[in-house]
């Protein structure tokens, strides 16, 4: 779009240089308050003469050039030649500019722990910080004419729309030049400049921070006038205009622009007005990511102003206005490239046969609190506490989930769910005889969110039609049509008390009268049983994250998409401030109004007198304030300064919170942990600590009595030896709560002969091959006839075909799994693996309910890959206090989720992100990284030592100071160009020129839904952003793949990630797009097998064919050596050991076993009436 003039002049301030201050800032020229922590552990050197995204100044005697390249500063003669280093370290320094004096440089950089602006002498040996506080982000700073301002565009985190500010070079904590309206689209302006006339700046604005699949025009130039305040656009381009330079004479002005594909500078006669082509094609731009370093790499023109001094092709170039030949600067750069240690781990897939379940869910303590009943493998157990062992309930087949009490603890009440059978209530009733008994009470819709009346006789749920699980293709579209209903305890018809409108987790205190409900937009309510008399009680909210509801890259993008999936339960809530609620919320329509999230449960105490509020993952008693009919609002963010009493639980995290009966106990769930808090005891605590305060304060303050001074000094040297211990204070109860299983294992002896072998050995491959399998391990693979068979082995003849590791999905979303109520079978697996992956890694699950549906795989129950996951990923609105916290965090993986490996999501400044790899270097944690469409950002990931990268680095081309990180810092990165980064997304070239309604295969597997939503119609709402066609040049992912092609010619890693796209099939596209820029078809099944075996630290057990490895493969009717797209001639898959038949999911070894029919297949409605052919 084209923005009006009017939507920033009205914006504008009234005057010069008056707006609002800043954050804190202090004086320039201080130490920085604190300093990056990670040290260097590994260096690598080399020299280039090219550079990716050179952003440059000429000095104002036009002899040197100023350049940063790989996160250094250079300095370089304007004739060329060796440049030198004018800065180093692990830090990132970027977007280098000369003072107007030319004795000193500003730039932006990381050094201080988060971004700031710097300034350095020319020697090097003077560097001054201008900026304070590590939480913001800069981009272009510039020199204001008289030296005495520097002008930048600043945003407020790594998600904010970037703002100009000016900073007085003599201190100050800067003036925001320009505001603008609260309501969206906020403005995003970068690219500051100045010419002859000082009165006037000029910049580029867009409406947001970026936009996937993007639509033209991005940006326009505005100049600001600094008499008046107001601003003026000053382009109309469709293909854009940003990154403005001015000449020193006032006549020209230059500035970047797209022509279909590619990007040019124009330049335009500010006397005449007259425009024309500098140079095109140039430096593909960055107005189809989020800019970090601005739209354009910084260029400028030279002091007599007849030239620009810009880099592209990698180079930097003096381009004449007058249109003459351009001329080549040529540099030379020695590049010490300093990093933090390797993370790279190794493990084995566990095969043994005991296993336990890593997830205890919906806990329920017993009245008399000595039981705890559960769900666990989708079925409901209940175990004696401290130390029993847990024993099922009931020998039922169908998914068992939210376990409650009857007041009397004699019973038991839960709903089921089967995907073909729907939905139920059952009551289990135990005979200290005979044992448990159960009786289905209700059936026929899908319920959740079970509570039991005080008196016993009701119990209320919240029910929908089944149908809005079964027709689910996995979130639901839109809010389920919920109600809130209640049966009788004792059987009988559903009464429907009212729709839940958003709200759920139906409760009692001990009134039976009330039926306590809670939503984000409503608070704690209570109301009577026929839905009337609603009285709202508590509001309760948590700290703002930055950037609150602003999706931080695709996958929360997505996760926002896909919000409304939410069917109730107490597990965690999404990070990224989505406001998620039971059974979605119906007023999630309605936009969400700027503030500090709300907490994602609160439950009322059984007294009425507190509240127990769940704020992510953290826990708080919350003292019930009475202040008449509106319901107070109480934050958390600070308890120690909250309105009311106010007690944070826990620190590391947790899930399923519950109240014990007498309201004096806390308790939760993390992973298979059990954690209670006992009130009563940590008050005893609390007051002892108090008391020992007092006491050594008293000490202390008593100075007439020398023993008495000598005990204080004893009791200080005491509490200074142990700053390092841990604490003291009041720790909550954990026990594990261990649910044996068995894990799936299939028994025999398989011989596969003939078949062409591509082993990812190396670049062995055997072209007559026997592999031999026993139970689920490859024991021999060699050239047909060199493999002793024993007697009896079952032979499958495969000549003439080709067989390949199963490829390993290193970005797997199963876009999303619904949680609380598990399906039977999820058809996201069941095409998944009829597609050939056999092991995924899903980088951001956005709920923990992953780790049951991958037990239940294990196990056998459901069929599909092996589902290797991040958990929750941790995001900038957990921010990271220290390192010790770091490690806290850490330790919810290692310990509880054992993830092996987490998503450090953008999770705030470069300070917080290094204590994360240090803690994860320290517990044996392999992370992964969102890329974030902030290149700079990824730099600095694999810089610091983060073992993976998710999604596109979004600058193309590249060139061989990226190449060479990638080759030094091992980093695997995951592109995922079928969501590229910086352009249309991959998949959509597919959706538009393949018939994938004619693919029987995809429809066999694929749910309805999908197909519907993403290959019957395609355009605004099927992915984040507006495009929904673009013809084949418009996408950068060509691009893109010529990097890969190049990276991994360097040395470097690629993995393949499907994104969960399109499920299955969507894994071959991301390969095909892979390959396309010329990366050999051996490489890229290489990246698709061996490599993401690698990346994921599992390389000892899969990604190859070879002895001792888990005999997961794919049989294939056609060479993908010879055509990749022959990756999709899939015939068979074997998985862990069991074949299958790649077309049905048909197992044929070692049992001969159909696929059940799926409830959700496509089928063509039938019904009596209608128009008959």
């Amino acid at each position: 779009m084209v923005l009006s003039l009017a939507a920033l002049a009205a914006a504008a301030p009234s005057a010069a240089l008056l707006a609002q201050g800043g954050p804190p800032g202090g004086a320039p020229g201080g130490a920085a308050a604190v300093t990056l922590p990670l040290k260097t552990a590994r260096t690598h050197t080399f020299t280039t003469t090219k550079g990716t995204w050179l952003s440059l100044d000429v000095s104002p005697d036009g002899q040197q050039i100023v350049f940063d390249l790989l996160g250094d500063l250079y300095t370089l003669p304007i004739a060329g030649g060796k440049a030198t280093r004018l800065t180093s370290g692990m830090a990132y320094d970027a977007q280098p500019r000369y003072s107007p004096d030319g004795k000193k440089v500003v730039f932006v950089s990381d050094k201080s722990g988060g971004e700031n602006l710097w300034i350095v002498s020319l020697d090097g040996k003077d560097t001054t910080q201008l900026t304070q506080g590590n939480n913001s982000q800069y981009v272009s700073p510039e020199w204001a004419p008289d030296g005495k301002y520097i002008v930048a565009s600043k945003s407020g985190s790594l998600f904010g729309t970037a703002k100009l500010w000016t900073f007085n070079v003599d201190g100050g904590s800067g003036l925001a030049l320009t505001t603008t309206p609260a309501a969206p689209p906020q403005l995003k302006m970068l690219g500051a400049a100045f010419g002859k006339d000082p009165r006037y700046m000029w910049f580029a604005v867009r409406a947001g921070d970026w936009q996937y699949n993007a639509l033209g025009p991005q940006y326009q130039l505005y100049t600001w006038d600094k008499e008046t305040g107001r601003t003026s656009q000053m382009s109309t381009r469709f293909g854009s205009a940003f990154r403005p330079a001015l000449s020193p004479d006032g006549k020209y002005l230059v500035y970047a622009t797209r022509f279909e594909t590619k990007t040019g500078l124009r330049i335009r006669n500010l006397e005449t007005q007259q425009e024309d082509w500098l140079a095109f094609p140039v430096q593909r731009d960055e107005t189809e990511s989020r800019a970090p370093m601005d739209a354009y790499p910084g260029y400028s023109f030279t002091p007599d102003s007849k030239a620009i001094v810009v880099s592209y092709g990698g180079e930097i170039w003096r381009v004449p206005v007058d249109k003459t030949a351009p001329t080549k600067i040529p540099f030379e750069a020695e590049v010490k490239l300093e990093m933090g240690p390797e993370v790279a781990f190794k493990w084995r897939v566990d095969t043994a046969a005991a296993m336990t379940a890593k997830q205890i869910r919906d806990i329920s303590p017993s009245p008399d609190g000595k039981k705890l009943a559960f769900s666990a493998l989708a079925k409901v157990y209940v175990v004696d506490l401290p130390s029993g062992t847990p024993q099922r309930v009931s020998k039922s087949e169908l998914g068992e989930y939210g376990p409650v009490w009857s007041p009397d603890g004699k019973s038991l009440a839960w709903a089921t769910w089967h995907d073909a059978q729907g939905g139920s209530i059952v009551r289990a009733t135990n005979d200290p005889k005979k044992g448990w008994t159960t009786t289905t009470l209700v059936n026929g819709a899908l319920y959740a969110d079970l509570s039991w009346s005080p008196n016993g006789d009701r119990i209320v749920a919240t029910r929908a039609a089944q149908r809005e699980m079964q027709e689910a293709g996995a979130a639901f579209f839109g809010p389920a049509a919920a109600e809130f209903v209640w049966v009788p305890s004792t059987g009988g018809a559903a009464t429907a008390i009212m729709p839940t409108g958003g709200m759920g987790n139906a409760h009692f205190t001990s009134n039976p009268d009330r039926i306590f409900a809670y939503s984000g937009r409503d608070g704690l309510v209570s109301f009577r049983w026929d839905g009337t008399d609603m009285k709202s009680h508590l509001k309760v909210t948590g700290p703002m994250p930055p950037a609150m509801g602003i999706p931080a890259t695709l996958d929360a993008g997505l996760e926002a998409k896909e919000s409304r999936q939410w069917i109730g339960g107490r597990a965690s809530r999404p990070t990224t401030g989505i406001r998620a609620s039971v059974w979605g919320d119906d007023h999630d329509l309605e936009p969400a109004p700027p503030g500090p999230p709300p907490a994602g449960l609160v439950i009322m105490a059984p007294k009425g007198d507190q509240a127990l509020a769940m704020v992510g993952m953290d826990f708080y008693v919350v003292t019930i304030p009475t202040i008449g009919s509106a319901a107070p609002s109480v934050s958390v963010a600070a308890p120690a300064m909250a309105s009311v009493p106010v007690r944070k639980l826990n620190e590391i995290g947790g899930e399923f919170p519950a109240w014990s009966a007498d309201g004096r106990k806390v308790m939760w769930a993390l992973g298979n942990a059990l954690w209670t808090y006992d009130l009563d005891r940590a008050k005893v605590v609390e007051d002892s600590l108090k008391a020992d305060a007092r006491i050594k304060a008293r000490l202390r303050a008593d100075t007439t009595k020398k023993d008495s001074i000598a005990r204080a000094d004893s009791i200080a040297k005491a509490d200074t030896s142990k700053k390092n211990a841990p604490k003291p204070g009041y720790k909550p109860d954990e026990i594990r709560i261990a649910v044996g299983a068995t894990r799936d294992t299939p028994r025999g002896v398989v011989v596969l002969r003939g078949a062409k072998a591509i082993t990812m050995k190396g670049k062995e491959i055997i072209e007559n091959a026997d592999i031999l399998v026993r139970d689920n391990r490859i024991v021999a693979i060699g050239a047909r006839g060199s493999v002793q068979i024993p007697a009896g082995t079952k032979e499958i003849d495969v000549a003439g075909k080709v067989i390949m590791p199963g490829m390993v999905d290193t970005h797997y979303h199963p876009q999303w799994l619904t949680p609380q109520v598990h399906n039977t079978q999820t058809w996201q697996y069941l095409a998944t693996l009829a597609y050939g992956t056999t092991t995924t890694r899903d980088p951001q699950t956005a709920t923990t309910d992953f780790m049951s549906y991958g037990d239940r795989v294990a196990t056998g129950e459901m069929i599909g890959p092996r589902i290797y996951t991040t958990g929750p990923g941790v995001f900038a609105g957990e921010p990271v206090r220290d390192y010790e916290h770091a490690k806290q965090i850490m330790s919810r993986y290692a310990k509880y989720y054992d993830t092996k490996t987490l998503k450090m999501y953008m999770s705030g400044n470069r300070q917080q992100r290094q204590w994360l790899i240090m803690a994860a270097k320290e517990l044996g944690i392999m992370p992964t990284t969102e890329g974030g469409l902030d290149q700079k950002l990824n730099m600095t990931h694999a810089i610091d030592g983060y073992p993976g990268i998710e999604h596109t680095l979004p600058i193309t081309p590249k060139y061989n100071d990226v190449f060479e990180w990638y080759k030094a810092t091992q980093v695997t990165n995951s592109p995922t160009l079928i969501v590229e980064y910086g352009g249309p997304f991959g998949e959509g070239w597919f959706y538009q020129s393949e018939d994938l309604l004619g693919d029987k295969k995809l429809r066999y597997f694929t749910h309805p839904v999908d197909v519907d939503t993403k290959i019957r119609r395609r355009g605004a709402g099927n992915a984040p952003g507006p495009a929904g066609f673009a013809v084949k040049e418009e996408y950068a992912m060509w691009q893109h793949a010529e990097d890969v092609a190049k990276t991994v010619a360097a040395g470097g890693r690629i993995g393949v990630g499907s994104h969960g796209q399109l499920q299955g099939l969507g894994m071959h596209w991301e390969l095909w797009l892979l390959q396309s820029g010329g990366l050999p078809t051996h490489d890229a099944l290489r990246s698709a097998t061996i490599v993401g075996a690698e990346a994921i630290g599992l390389a000892d057990d899969i990604g190859s064919l070879e002895a001792g490895k888990l005999a997961d493969f794919l049989v294939l009717d056609k060479d993908p050596l010879q055509n990749i797209r022959n990756s999709n001639t899939i015939s068979m898959v074997m998985m862990n050991g069991r074949l299958y038949d790649a077309n049905n999911l048909d197992e044929v070894y070692p049992r001969q076993r159909k696929l059940p029919a799926q409830p959700w297949a496509y089928a063509t409605p039938k019904a009596a009436a209608g128009i008959m052919p």
